[in-house]
């Protein structure tokens, strides 16, 4: 009986993440059908393949080091230990739980799941950067913050064992830091590397307003990354535990899910405050942006990311209302930051996934202050001062700064930016023969539907 038993929760495990990496590969369809229909006509080709191939690249490198640098280093650079290598060899590349091996059906979707975060990470630095930026530059970015930067703050913050968790009392339930204050953090430091597209400012300083080329695009982008975000938040989440199975950490005997640190948590609770903190931050941006498409549709995805450091924990009350900072914090910074630094962030990322990232993880720590982080004993409680530190490491220690440092290094090689003749020209195209061409088949098509 125990051993069919077994075998059920083994077989129930696989499906569950399979599952959720099904469901999270809608996140990087989104992204791309939003960066697209954000970019203007003449950069469609570029801006979607310099998307799309981050997905064999990370793939790649991630597999061969990636994973393992999550299982190696949660003690840090050596703050609460040294590195871990026999964790760390069970998943390296040439481990046999890593090939084809019926004794072990986890690793596979578990990875999987993981591969699928370090995707989003990187399509987050996309958008921001559309228009101006060497594929070849931002793929080596990608490969940096996807396979690199990203999965060392997750063995930090998002290990049951890592050294935040257990000395600052980090809790990032749904990854507000651990991914999205990252990856806005990353893509900020590119972005004072990379300077604004031709035309962003006047000569004055003063900031145009480039609209979406496509909409309708945009938000249908949006929404299926909101869909996807149905499988971010499960693959955070352990399916089902044994209490015995982990010390009998877990208070009960009943089988259990729980968050990344081993925690109790359910779908249910879970799936209320996805959908309250959506709202929330849906309306807020509505609001505040006196109703404008964009930034309503940015807002939700604003929302849930602020609340995703607690949303195992908080009410549903609490979800909405933090979804509605957040996504008044996301509006306001964006254009505070615009006007004041020059930075040209095209489609609002660093605002939506860095600034709200890093409020989510500050309003977590005074929301949950005293809440266990940790089902083990001797770590430290959720409180303010360690989400602050937290939400510091996560933005700009292995953020800002790496994407800042990498890309100067391009720029110094003069590898970073395309050429200004080809920025005006449009990325898509080699020649002006070639734009004219595509100009004209526009207007045969557009003549023939008259």
């Amino acid at each position: 009986m125990g051993s069919n038993l077994d075998a059920m929760t083994t077989v129930f495990t696989e499906f569950y993440y399979w599952l959720t990496v099904a469901l999270m590969f809608l996140i990087h369809v989104g992204f791309c059908m939003y960066e697209v229909g954000a970019s203007r006509r003449r950069n469609h080709m570029h801006t979607l393949m310099k998307n799309s191939m981050l997905i064999p690249l990370v793939t790649i490198t991630f597999f061969f080091f990636g994973w393992w640098i999550y299982w190696a280093f949660p003690n840090g650079p050596f703050i609460t230990g040294g590195i871990l290598w026999d964790d760390a060899a069970a998943n390296s590349p040439l481990s046999p739980t890593m090939g084809t091996n019926l004794s072990d059906r986890i690793t596979g979707v578990f990875w999987a799941a993981f591969l699928l975060f370090s995707w989003t990470a990187a399509s987050i630095v996309s958008g921001s950067v559309i228009e101006r930026i060497n594929s070849g530059a931002f793929w080596i970015l990608a490969v940096v913050i996807g396979s690199g930067a990203w999965i060392i703050d997750a063995a930090w913050g998002w290990h049951y064992g890592g050294w935040m968790v257990q000395l600052l009392g980090y809790h990032d339930a749904y990854a507000s830091g651990v991914i999205h204050g990252i990856a806005g953090g990353f893509a900020l430091g590119v972005l004072v590397v990379l300077g604004p597209r031709i035309g962003k400012f006047a000569a004055d300083g003063t900031p145009r307003d480039i609209r979406p080329h496509n909409p309708w695009l945009v938000c249908i982008g949006l929404f299926l990354i909101y869909t996807g975000f149905w499988g971010f938040y499960v693959a955070c989440n352990v399916p089902l535990i044994d209490p015995a199975g982990i010390g009998g950490q877990i208070t009960g005997e009943t089988w259990t899910a729980t968050t990344i640190y081993l925690t109790p948590t359910t779908l249910g609770a879970i799936t209320v405050n996805f959908l309250m903190s959506l709202s929330g931050g849906m309306l807020a941006a509505f609001m505040v942006s006196k109703g404008d498409a964009f930034w309503t549709y940015s807002g939700g995805l604003a929302g849930i990311i602020t609340a995703s450091a607690g949303n195992d924990l908080y009410h549903p009350i609490q979800a909405m209302v933090i979804g509605m900072i957040g996504a008044w914090i996301a509006y306001k910074m964006h254009y505070y930051v615009e006007r004041k630094f020059k930075i040209d962030d095209a489609v609002g990322a660093v605002a939506v996934h860095g600034y709200a990232g890093f409020a989510g993880l500050v309003i977590a720590g005074f929301v949950l202050w005293g809440h266990p982080s940790s089902p083990y004993e001797g770590y430290a409680s959720i409180n303010p001062l360690g989400q602050f530190v937290g939400a510091i490491i996560m933005f700009f220690v292995l953020g800002f700064l790496p994407g800042w440092i990498v890309a100067k290094i391009l720029h110094a090689f003069g590898l970073l930016r395309i050429p200004k003749p080809v920025e005006l020209l449009g990325l898509d195209f080699r020649t002006v023969q070639e734009q004219r061409a595509a100009d004209s088949e526009v207007r045969e098509a557009q003549k023939s539907q008259i």
